[in-house]
């Protein structure tokens, strides 16, 4: 089998890797260009493409998926099959190419959450299972017909990036069994159902979406710490008793169902505990971020402020 792989960050490269090293034929990468970045705007690779390398696989970084000389470059690859893992969406001049088809590994079961980010949201909804699946891509995100899937616990207390890397462990040998069926002939794909409006989606996640809102039960505020950390981190808008509001990014709490307060506000001992109260209990935050400094424990966060409040108000971001 020739296979052409595409991806970008670590969560494909570790797929990439598994294949690499079981004996996939992998012709050729398709990744994102190298862009500037740092101080310095050193130009840096996808992770991606530093495992092609390695490998001594050859790598193309189009500028645009459509340009001529790109698909006349994968044509001549003749590639059986196309791997598509954390990439852009193909327009269907490049996914056409292989004649087994192109298929994508997406971190839930399709057809729920489809969308950018699939992994955050369903611990966000408290969800007690996702998986992995794989599907031929077509002209529409994430809706192409059903290759192979495998279904995974989530913990009760799991955040987004401990099942990120449970899934990305378990992506390569899904992978290879789609090939491998594929290349038999033992795969018959699976038209997803039609009406699925209704199920979860999982679109992109901007800053706005980060905020938590305290007048929200306290086990939507707990999943909705889980499922943003450690990226992009769930947020909170507060004077942490400088008479200046500040963002507060809060990567690891844990539920205090004891503890009462009025809803929108929290409270501290000054010493250990910052308590975030909801309509139906509280959340202690156990690790934090303040505007200009370093992720740390609430301890060590509470250390560093001389006049931190016993109570106060935590603000929406737009006052």
């Amino acid at each position: 089998m020739n296979i052409v792989f595409m991806g970008t960050p670590a969560f494909a490269a570790t797929q990439l890797e598994y294949l690499l090293r079981n004996g996939y034929n992998i012709s050729a990468v398709v990744t994102v260009p190298d862009k500037p970045a740092g101080r310095g705007l050193q130009l840096h690779e996808s992770e991606v493409k530093k495992t092609a390398l390695r490998y001594g696989i050859p790598v193309l970084q189009p500028e645009k998926l459509r340009d001529e000389s790109f698909i006349q470059a994968l044509e001549t690859l003749e590639p059986d099959v196309m791997v598509v893992v954390a990439f852009r969406m193909l327009p269907q001049a490049v996914w056409k190419i292989p004649r087994l088809g192109t298929f994508n590994l997406h971190a839930s079961l399709l057809p729920a959450y489809r969308g950018a980010a699939p992994i955050n949201h369903a611990v966000i909804n408290g969800e007690t299972r996702t998986g992995l699946t794989t599907f031929l891509i077509d002209d529409k995100i994430d809706t192409g017909n059903i290759l192979l899937s495998e279904s995974l616990e989530i913990g009760p207390d799991e955040d987004a990036g401990s099942l990120h890397d449970r899934l990305m462990l378990a992506g390569g040998p899904l992978i290879a069994r789609t090939i491998d069926g594929l290349e038999k002939g033992e795969i018959t794909p699976q038209p997803q159902p039609g009406n699925s409006t209704a199920l979860p989606a999982a679109p992109k996640i901007f800053p706005e979406d980060c905020i938590l809102d305290l007048q929200d039960s306290m086990r939507h505020i707990y999943n909705k710490v889980r499922g943003l950390s450690p990226y992009p981190g769930a947020r909170i808008y507060w004077d942490p008793g400088t008479g200046k509001i500040q963002m507060l990014k809060i990567f690891s709490a844990e539920p205090a169902e004891d503890i009462q307060g009025e809803p929108g506000t929290f409270t501290s001992d000054g010493k250990t505990s910052i308590y975030l109260h909801a309509t139906d209990g509280s959340i202690r935050i156990k690790e934090l971020q303040a505007e200009g400094k370093k992720r740390m424990p609430a301890a060590d966060f509470l250390r560093g402020m001389r006049n931190f409040p016993n109570a106060g108000k935590v603000y929406t971001g737009t006052e």
